[in-house]
């Protein structure tokens, strides 16, 4: 059947397990795809917030080396 009928076959009423297990096998629901998605994006958030922190500890870093901050003065020991 074309596209036409699945379309048709999905309205009728009390057949969604039937659909899911045939239709639909194989393939990412919406709530597995909206999750996946969520979990992409955590990811992604999460590794460039640490490695703008880290650039940022980096750069006071830098500077109180430069500076000879009196806790952390290398160069006159």
């Amino acid at each position: 059947m074309g596209r036409l009928g699945d379309f048709a076959r999905s309205l009728k009423p009390g057949n969604d397990r039937q659909l899911a297990a045939t239709q639909y096998a194989g393939r990412e629901s919406a709530t597995e795809r909206a999750a996946r998605k969520r979990r992409e994006s955590y990811h992604r958030k999460g590794v460039r917030k640490a490695a703008t922190q880290g650039e940022a500890w980096e750069r006071r870093d830098r500077a109180r080396d430069k500076r000879g901050d009196r806790y952390t003065d290398w160069r006159n020991t």
